[in-house]
């Protein structure tokens, strides 16, 4: 009887023999938690794909089948009427003109504040990030009234709005989405810059970095997935408004993308599958800022989830 030999390397061990690892057996729990995860995003995405299959047929065939019905004739005539008769053109620009500046504003002034009261460690800093947090709790709907008054009395000059004034001018609207979403993002940012390591500021002192380059060159970029992150949520709240549009704003073609559906309403009768086509086509921006910025918006989601 033979024994077996294997030959290794002068001094070297033979390496010990490898071991499948044990087959991770599947809970019954788990099966139950990705159905229930399914069943809720199913639950909200019903509403857009029914309007998305709204939109694709014609009103004569639903009013007789009923929206749950086989489709006969599937088109995208819909959406260039839609697109056509509510003038979305000239509403998308309006958009931007007001849902851009405001995000970038509010954004960098949030930086400013969320970097001084937690990275500076200035007297009085938690009672500031307090005053900025309990801004957020106050609804806008009580402040509708003396924002009018106050906006019909500061005057602007004739190249800034129209009306002379601050009332029915892109400049109301992007002030008081600021007003209302930069205590949001300071409280946001102020506990992701509360996770950098200190030691990057010290040694940046160290070498003589002065505040500013401590805030742009140093904390700024390491805070990119988080402004990420409050970039798309700030983009989709701002562009979704409807009130203070409707509140500061007289001139019918200063107002913003939401508001255009209301050019679909017929006034005796609504076709609901143009509105339908409609209202995606107004949801599609939205969707286009997720899909660019998804990289670092799941990074902002998921920071402090894990640790290493």
């Amino acid at each position: 009887m033979t024994a077996d030999i294997r030959t290794t390397p002068l001094g070297k061990n033979p390496a010990p023999p490898t071991e499948k690892p044990p087959a991770r057996s599947r809970r019954p729990g788990r099966f139950g938690v990705h159905v229930f995860l399914m069943a809720v995003t199913l639950a909200f995405l019903a509403p857009l794909l029914l309007a998305v299959y709204a939109s694709l047929r014609p009103y004569e065939e639903t009013a007789q089948h009923g929206y749950f019905s086989f489709p006969e004739h599937l088109s995208f005539d819909y959406y260039r009427q839609a697109y056509s008769d509510s003038g979305m053109g000239k509403y998308f620009t309006n958009t931007l003109l007001i849902a851009v500046p405001a995000v970038l504003v509010t954004l960098f002034l949030a930086a400013f504040v969320a970097f001084a009261v937690s990275r500076l460690r200035i007297r009085g800093g938690m009672i500031l990030l307090m005053f900025f947090t309990a801004g957020n709790l106050l609804p806008p709907q009580v402040l509708v009234t003396p924002l009018y008054v106050l906006f019909l009395k500061i005057p602007l000059p004739w190249w800034m709005s129209d009306s002379l004034t601050l009332y029915d001018s892109y400049w109301a609207i992007i002030i008081v989405n600021i007003g209302f979403q930069v205590g949001f993002c300071v409280f946001v940012l102020s506990n992701f810059m509360r996770t950098l390591p200190q030691e990057i500021l010290e040694a940046a002192i160290v070498d003589g970095a002065g505040v500013w380059t401590q805030f742009w060159r140093i904390t700024l970029p390491l805070c990119r997935p988080a402004l990420a992150a409050l970039g798309t949520l700030e983009f989709t709240w701002i562009y979704n408004d409807f009130l203070w549009a409707l509140i500061f704003i007289s001139n019918p073609d200063k107002l913003p993308i939401t508001s255009s559906l209301n050019n679909l309403r017929g006034q005796f009768f609504t076709d609901y599958n143009l509105l339908a086509a409609g209202s995606v086509l107004v949801a599609l921006p939205t969707v286009l800022v997720f899909l660019l910025l998804q990289r670092h918006f799941i990074a902002g989601l998921t920071l402090g989830s894990s640790k290493g």
